[in-house]
């Protein structure tokens, strides 16, 4: 059964790259790359989450291209990076580190983006020296660092171990999603997206979601399962922004503030008011503008760039 692929036209259509290049991970792992905007520009790099693509990110990309450089990565198994036998926190920290040595010059640094599985991508990187050499800023979209299926509220009963039990199978599930159904629509919007958002946007999200390999989902869904990463978060020093939409059941806010709490320079927690989990999407100029903002506090660029 082939993949859905994205959408082709709208907002949530992906742009065509500048560029694009193969980045090896330390253990070999190759790394889809895309390169957006004006060389010379200040550096953005985007993160996705678990059973996305860059794709996921064309809202962002088609606005900050105009005048930032955009780089856009397949996280391990997703998008065109194939899949790899080793799906750990510590293997996204390095191919975080690797895209960044690979795309920015020697001396650049940039605003780093993460949703979801691409901030929890971040907080693994923190602390490690290609990743404190290269951050300028940080923006975490609908992430947490531990205790997710615990605290997920896609099934809704009450909290404890029932729930978590229940989470636990419908999130590591190992059955294919399907084609894009209105049932699947439905249910997509459900467990990832707030009550008012508009078709189209689901429609967008469905064909990204459903195009991620059943394999790949479920193992890194065992990964999402066992992640903790407070420590990380602590190591975090660089400023970061959160945001976190009130209607999150995947990361709900209890997750933002316990960021918040723990970040050592923490700028500060955007609520989106009936938004869910997928805000990049849901909130696209919203979170382009917080991007924007980032890199124009923090991001120095050199004259005559």
């Amino acid at each position: 059964m082939s993949r859905p692929t994205p959408v082709v036209s709208g907002p949530y259509a992906p742009p065509v790259p500048a560029r694009e290049l193969t980045v090896l991970s330390a253990d070999g792992a190759r790394l889809h790359v895309e390169v957006h905007g004006p060389e010379g520009a200040p550096p953005v790099v985007l993160a996705h989450g678990w059973t996305c693509s860059t794709a996921f990110w064309a809202a962002q990309i088609r606005e900050l291209a105009v005048d930032h450089r955009v780089v856009a990565y397949d996280q391990r198994g997703h998008g065109r990076s194939p899949a790899s036998p080793a799906c750990s926190a510590d293997g996204l920290a390095d191919d975080l580190e690797a895209v960044l040595e690979a795309t920015l010059g020697p001396d650049e640094k940039a605003v780093i983006a993460g949703h979801s599985m691409g901030g929890m991508t971040v907080m693994a990187a923190a602390g490690r020296p290609g990743f404190e050499k290269r951050a300028a800023a940080v923006l975490l979209c609908s992430t947490g660092s531990s205790r997710l299926v615990a605290e997920s509220t896609v099934v809704p009963i009450r909290a404890g171990r029932l729930r978590t039990w229940l989470t636990r199978h419908v999130l590591g599930a190992r059955a294919p999603l399907g084609p894009v159904t209105p049932l699947a629509l439905r249910i997509l919007k459900y467990g990832t997206m707030g009550p008012g958002s508009a078709p189209h946007m689901v429609e967008a999200c469905a064909r990204i979601v459903h195009a991620c390999p059943r394999k790949v989902r479920y193992a890194w869904s065992q990964v999402l399962d066992l992640l903790d990463l407070d420590h990380g978060v602590r190591r975090l020093t660089v400023p970061t922004a959160v945001v976190v939409g009130t209607a999150d059941r995947l990361t709900p806010p209890v997750h933002a503030h316990q960021l918040a709490a723990a970040l050592p320079n923490c700028l500060g927690v955007t609520e989106l008011p009936g938004l869910g989990h997928m805000t990049p999407v849901e909130a696209p100029e919203l979170v382009s503008a917080r991007i924007r903002e980032l890199v124009t506090t923090y991001v120095q660029v050199k004259e005559g760039a």
